[in-house]
This record gives C-alpha cells, structure tokens and sequence, in this order.
C-alpha cells in the first residue's frame, strides 16, 4: 500500500542512508583524551572497537546514540591505550632536508640529502639511503617517491627469492602485487595473482622471504591442513621463528609504513 500510495503521489523512495565517518575526540575514565574515527554503518549489528596502524576506530549501528559509543570507548579504555601504544610508531614523515634514517630490511638506514633538480630515492653503496630534492620538495612528492623506491627493493628482493622456489609448484603466480594491507601480510586470489604488504620490505630479509613462501604454498594447497604447513616446513625450516616475529613486531612495522608513506596510491 505504501508503495503504491508513493507511485500515485509521485514521491521518491527513502534513501537508505549511508556509512557516516567522523574524526572524535573522547576522554577517558583517567583523563586520557583519545582521538577516533567514529563510523556509523547501516551494516553495523553491534559495536565494535579496533585499532590498526592507522588508529583507533569505533564502529556503531545506525540507531545507536554517540552517547552509548562514548560510553563503551571508556569501558575498553585500558585495552584501547595498550592496542594504541603497541600500534605507535618511532617513525614520522620525512621532513625535507632534514637528517635522520629510515627502515629498510630490518635496520635503520641513514639518510643522505642533496640538492637537485628532480626527485630521486636511491639506496647508497654502503647501505645509506640518498635523496635527491628540490629545495622546496613538496611532503606529497616526498611520501609517493619513498613509497616507490620501498617497492622497488621489495621487488628486488622478490626478484633474488622467487627462481628457487618455482620448481615444485603447479605454476606460477600470475602476477605478483605489492600493496598496504591493513591486517593480512600476504594473499593469493583464485586466479593465483598474489599481494604482499608493502611493510614486509621493513622487516628482515628472513620473515619476508618466510612470508612469500607461505603464500607460494598456497599454489599447492588453498587451505592451511597439515599439507600445507609441510610445504612451507620443506621450504623454510624456521617458519615458527618468523611467524612468532611478525606477531610481537607486525603492528610497528605498519605503523611505520603508515607514518612513512600515507595513504599514496
């Protein structure tokens, strides 16, 4: 009835309303202030509370109030401060000119600044990272050129690993992509192309490398059975070590890929 009442009137259909995203400051039971992105989602069922490198964020349903999500912050908020600590990073964006280092493959590199005419990012003989600027080089340009000079050592390394491990496989990825992923450090997709997160070119060269097997052996087993782990086993005997590693430094290392390069496409 409703329907046809609206046909005969001429009125539009509601519109069902959209995801809402806001950046909020709460107070903590302590008198911490912490700062959220306060997302209220016509899919939402509950409320949700995560942190990722990129901060704390507050998922709500569409009918509840701000006063209830202000409410549940402050019931987590000791666990909200420990995820927030274990997320922060040492890193910030590179300030143009300005000495300091980076991460590369598990070390801090120094920085060597030049004056030039065009933007370049090259890794030194001795291990140091030398940039080329502009004097009045833009943050932006300085986030998307850092951003493809770690792809491109992270392709290199991928280069060096990925022959030794070809043979054995039913084939070969399709196509390898790097990307910032928010939780997951690697996947294969149904039409074998794979995703590595970008962060792995900050860890050391043996939990990359332990990452790009892993997601290898899914050419051979899709799920992670026994099978599987004994193909990675076969591949990369110190498998648990690197797991382990990435459980207790994962979180920093995207922080500091996040403080370092943004969200450049």
């Amino acid at each position: 009835m409703t329907s046809l009442l609206r046909l005969l009137t001429g009125q539009s259909r509601p519109v069902a309303r959209g995801v809402e995203r806001e950046t909020v400051t709460i107070v903590l039971d302590d008198g911490r202030a912490v700062e959220l992105l306060r997302v209220r989602d016509p899919r939402a069922r509950r409320l949700k509370l995560s942190v990722d490198e990129r901060g704390a964020r507050l998922t709500l349903p569409v009918r509840a109030s701000d006063r209830a999500g202000e409410r549940f912050v402050r019931e987590h908020g000791d666990w909200l401060a420990a995820q927030l600590a274990s997320t922060r990073s040492e890193h910030a964006a590179l300030q143009p000119h300005v000495d300091g280092q980076l991460p590369l493959r598990g070390e801090s590199r120094p920085l060597r600044w030049s004056v030039g005419r065009y933007l370049r990012i090259a890794e030194d003989a001795d291990g140091a990272i030398a940039i080329v600027a502009p004097e009045a080089v833009a943050p932006a340009a300085l986030r998307r050129a850092l951003r493809d000079f770690y792809e491109a050592q992270a392709r290199a390394d991928i280069g060096r690993w990925l022959p030794k491990y070809l043979h054995g496989l039913p084939r070969a990825p399709a196509r390898i992509r790097l990307r910032v992923m928010s939780s997951q450090w690697g996947s294969l997709s149904p039409d074998g192309a794979l995703s590595l997160d970008l962060a792995l070119v900050l860890a050391p060269p043996a939990a990359f490398e332990y990452v790009l097997v892993h997601e290898l052996c899914h050419l051979i087993h899709a799920d992670h059975s026994r099978a599987f782990w004994r193909e990675v086993e076969a591949r990369s005997p110190r498998w648990r070590e690197q797991r382990e590693y990435f459980r207790n430094e994962g979180r920093p290392l995207k922080a500091a890929l996040n403080a370092l390069c943004g969200k450049t496409s």
